[in-house]
């Protein structure tokens, strides 16, 4: 089983939207898959509960309390952080993860929190000795901003790799709204889009 942390210290990165593409893209890959959400608020339960019946299924738990044991013939193991997490939460399940994504957002706050959280990550050997693999994602790119500059320029500079950068694009809201991902959509707009996840999966794939 391979699992994938989707977490940043910085509320409002992305990262549940990072966390249900790539549990979906899984899904449609058909590989066995579980979300788990650790997160109080449920945001991924809840875009699973959204979920049309059609799409590739998911299996959901609530990791809000307690961490659990995914189902025995999971291939893939999704877990969706918390904003606010504590340094011992940290600690548990970067222990639990083969590879940590990292969602950023263009923005001084953001590059401020996303230091602070590679600075805790560092503290740890498994990320200290590269035996956990970390990829940070710039999210929400606008191509030629000052903002999309500076974050280039940040990204560049912190010393982990960049592996991809995300448009921004209202298509993610609208699939969110109706428990769909790119992966789960037609048409060529879902398409484009998809091209920018193309450099993680294949990252995640070759952990």
């Amino acid at each position: 089983m391979l699992t994938i942390l989707v977490a940043n210290i910085k509320g409002g990165c992305g990262k549940t939207t990072i966390a249900t593409h790539l549990a979906a893209a899984s899904a449609v890959a058909g590989l066995p898959t579980v979300l788990a959400d650790v997160d109080r608020q449920r945001s991924s339960l809840g875009w699973l509960e959204r979920r049309p019946e059609k799409a590739p299924s998911l299996i959901g738990m609530d990791w809000a309390k307690d961490f659990d044991s995914a189902p025995r013939g999971t291939k893939r193991l999704v877990i969706d952080a918390p904003a606010a997490l504590k340094t011992r939460q940290i600690e548990d399940l970067v222990k639990m993860a083969d590879v940590v994504v990292l969602p950023v957002l263009p923005g001084a706050f953001d590059e401020q929190a996303t230091q602070r959280f590679l600075g805790k990550l560092e503290e740890l050997k498994s990320i200290a000795r590269h035996r956990k693999a970390v990829a940070v994602v710039g999210n929400r790119m606008r191509a030629r901003t000052k903002a999309a500059d500076r974050l280039d320029q940040f990204l560049g500079g912190i010393g982990h790799r960049v592996v991809t950068r995300l448009r921004d694009s209202q298509i993610y809201a609208d699939a969110a709204a109706t428990g769909l991902s790119l992966f789960d959509m037609p048409g060529k707009r879902a398409g484009e889009h998809r091209a920018d996840w193309a450099p993680l999966l294949t990252y995640i794939d070759g952990v």
